[in-house]
């Protein structure tokens, strides 16, 4: 079945490794960057120590997810292969694992061998900026591996994505590549697909308020939707403040893109969006 012309119910569990994820209410995904070069970096340690402190600290916040990172994917990042990729992740996942093994654990990778090594380590979630377009693999990979696949839209590669971006809709362009990769998940045999329009990857600020605006609307593909808008440049050029400065913006917009039915926030800052969620569920239980 295509999804083109289809509005389905959003799926609200995510299956992977004999376990299930209920996501009928929105949850919090923290970031942890294993990378020596991320856009943020104040209070942040990519050693394993430092990964795991922040992953105890992230899931007393109530974090239901941690997403490790090994490549930098801000604009202008070069493409790392995955021998340099899983140097640095796999200590991480590892080490996490081992101390909280019932924590959900995603790989924030664009390398299918990257993504399988992890699984092994104790992955269970494969979040992928390229869906797919960075490597061939990837799709068959993770049909392979049963797991469930965050597929984000991108224009070109990191290094390429903030040459002048430009689209004549930006909602109904990157609203239709979200079907056809849903589509190509499908056809590979992947069952939980989550999406996510990929806030600052080949967008204006413009274009990233436009989708921010209509998130809405790409729950009509029955899928769940990850909003990534921590501390990027939507917020910090429209404020004038730098990442390190960006919380209380992000804040702000997070609470946006849960009332615009976002079912997944990836943020830096756990309590804070965790506050952002309890409010959202006291609002809606006075609706």
């Amino acid at each position: 079945m295509s999804f083109k012309n289809t509005v389905l119910p959003v799926q609200t569990t995510l299956q992977s490794r004999g376990r299930l994820l209920d996501i009928s209410k929105p949850i919090v995904m923290g970031i942890l960057n294993a990378t020596p070069d991320s856009f943020y970096t104040k209070g942040r340690d990519s050693s394993t120590d430092g990964l795991l402190r922040n992953a105890e600290r992230m899931l007393n916040e109530g974090a239901t997810l941690l997403d490790i990172g090994g490549a930098t994917t801000k604009p202008g990042a070069d493409i790392i292969d995955a021998s340099e990729e899983l140097s640095r992740v796999i200590p991480a996942i590892e080490a996490i694992a081992k101390e909280f093994p019932d924590a959900w654990l995603s790989i924030d990778t664009y390398n299918a061998a990257t993504a399988r090594e992890a699984v092994g380590a104790g992955v269970s979630i494969i979040n992928d900026v390229s869906a797919g377009s960075l490597d061939g693999n990837m799709l068959q990979t993770v049909a392979d591996l049963k797991l469930p696949y965050i597929a984000m839209h991108m224009l070109g590669t990191p290094k390429t994505m903030q040459q002048n971006p430009t689209y004549t809709n930006v909602v109904t362009e990157v609203r239709s590549y979200l079907v056809e990769i849903c589509d190509r998940c499908q056809q590979a045999g992947i069952t939980d697909v989550i999406i996510d329009p990929g806030f600052g990857f080949g967008k204006t600020v413009e274009h990233n308020f436009e989708l921010l605006n209509h998130l809405h609307t790409f729950r009509m593909l029955g899928r769940p939707v990850l909003a990534g808008i921590s501390r990027k440049s939507m917020v910090c050029r429209t404020l004038g403040v730098s990442p390190e400065a960006a919380l209380n913006g992000t804040t702000a917009l997070h609470m946006v893109a849960l009332q615009q039915g976002a079912s997944i926030l990836r943020v830096h800052d756990v309590k804070e969006a965790m506050e952002v969620v309890r409010l959202w569920e006291m609002m809606q239980e006075e609706l």
